[in-house]
């Protein structure tokens, strides 16, 4: 029996009504010629579940707490509970699937049951169709598991060769095998098994003395995106499309990541702008920009540890787009001076569409640092530019559905595919009402950059040009 892990234990103590520990994707796809629908769904995971163990398991609890849980082959599994089918009402818009993805996220899973679901989502405009996949964070260590999203889609139109699926769930463990095991841990290792406890309780403990506003509702909170969060959430898809941040990295600069963080960063000081929030020269935003990290110790296609937590500050005091994007990738710059930076093209080179096991990886690493006292989580991570299937359905699009960590009121992942750039916002339904704001500010930002690059740009008189050329860092 593998037993929980002590990162994961913390997870799930952390977890609440309010701050559910899963995080989601939701994919945009075309019908292929001869259709697409829930039966095709069960039994494309059907055919990947092999790839992914753990999604075949669940928890199962120590009596009396004497040890952490375990994990346990679900011997009564139902595919068709955890794959679901929904819709939206002919023919679908953005908006009605924004709000369905939302209501879908806010609500928890069954602990015990696998802790995963994914759900079909027909009637989009079109003839299109959405999956949402939602797994919870324990599940996924880009180690021994990987996110199932990543597993689903293919590169081809015909979908690879089925593989032999013998499995059969070994006998779940009787109270009696869980408590001797757990005495058996615990005079094997009396330190490290009642540590793990301690440890996760420790964890909540340290974000409850980080964020004030988990001690008193009264403390007066030093953004809006601290907030005491209710239990309902918004979500807001927005595509741009990767040329014009390529055109800008060339023009100013820098990567591609800078350009993202620097829109980003332009879209929230617009944003608290039209919430007449004061932005002096020197405010900023604190940060919590997980990064792929290269780890010598690992194999080349693992995930795992290649993801590491990373503060910095969004100047969104400064008033010039140019000078924020130079002040994000000089913060930036530290990050890839430390020689284990990992290249946009090597997280592309991953098996399958690993942006999806890349997101959860950073909303853990995330979750583990909450008590730096960073304001939002902002996840980017690029994916293949080229078209992919799943079942024979070609992926359009592509959305990170980010966790909300306490206290925090907005969250933004951001995945690159096939020419655009996807961006999922989850906010707090109460705390961000007008989270369609912030969407049309990250166009208007970005707009805001491309302009600087523009031909009138370039001829403008000495001393006024809003940025210099400078070659781009590879």
């Amino acid at each position: 029996m593998e037993r929980l892990r002590p990162g994961d234990l913390a997870l799930l103590a952390m977890e609440s009504a309010s701050t559910p520990m899963h995080l989601a994707t939701v994919e945009v796809f075309e019908p292929p010629e001869d259709g697409f629908d829930y039966r095709s769904l069960v039994a494309l995971v059907a055919d990947r579940l092999a790839f992914v163990p753990r999604y075949r398991q669940r928890l199962l609890q120590v009596p009396g707490g004497l040890a952490p849980p375990v994990w346990a082959d679900d011997d009564d599994f139902d595919l068709t509970y955890h794959v679901r089918q929904s819709a939206v009402p002919r023919p679908g818009s953005r908006e009605q699937l924004q709000e369905l993805v939302a209501r879908i996220i806010t609500r928890p899973l069954d602990r015990t049951r696998p802790l995963w679901e994914m759900y079909l989502i027909e009637g989009l405009e079109g003839g299109r169709f959405a999956i949402l996949s939602k797994s919870h964070q324990t599940l996924v260590d880009g180690v021994s598991t990987i996110d199932l999203g990543q597993v689903i889609v293919d590169a081809e139109t015909v979908p690879r060769e089925e593989i032999p699926d013998g499995w059969v769930p070994r006998p779940e463990p009787s109270s009696l095998t869980l408590l001797a095991d757990a005495v058996h841990d615990r005079l094997r290792d009396p330190v490290g098994t009642v540590g793990a406890v301690r440890n996760a309780v420790g964890a909540v403990g340290a974000v409850a003395r980080a964020n004030p506003l988990l001690r008193s509702r009264r403390t007066a909170p030093e953004s809006p995106l601290q907030v005491t969060l209710s239990q309902q959430r918004r979500f807001l898809t927005v595509r741009t499309e990767l040329d014009d941040y390529g055109k800008i990295r060339r023009f100013h600069g820098g990567t591609v990541n800078d350009v993202v963080l620097a829109t980003v960063t332009g879209a929230l000081r617009a944003w608290l702008m039209t919430r007449a929030e004061s932005l002096r020269t020197s405010r900023h935003l604190r940060a919590m920009v997980p990064m792929g990290v290269m780890d010598k110790d690992l194999e080349p296609t693992s995930l795992g540890s290649q993801v590491a937590g990373n503060i910095m500050d969004l100047p969104i005091g400064e008033p010039s787009p140019v000078v924020r994007l130079h002040q994000v990738s000089y913060a930036m710059k530290a990050h890839k001076d430390t020689g284990r930076a990992v290249s946009a093209l090597r997280l592309i080179g991953v098996g399958g569409f690993a942006p999806t096991t890349f997101h959860a990886l950073g909303a853990r690493v995330a979750a583990d640092a909450v008590q730096r006292g960073f304001h939002l989580v902002v996840t980017n991570v690029p994916g293949p530019q080229f078209p992919l299937y799943a079942a024979g359905a070609r992926m359009t699009e592509s959305y990170p559905v980010q966790p909300l960590l306490p206290g925090h009121a907005l969250a933004i992942g951001v995945t690159s595919y096939d020419g655009g750039v996807h961006f999922g916002i989850t906010a707090d339904r109460d705390a961000i009402p007008d989270v369609e704001v912030i969407g049309q500010c990250i166009t208007e930002a970005l707009a805001e950059l491309s302009e600087t690059t523009s031909e009138s740009r370039m001829r403008a008189p000495r001393g006024r040009e809003p940025g210099r050329r400078r070659p781009p860092e590879s």
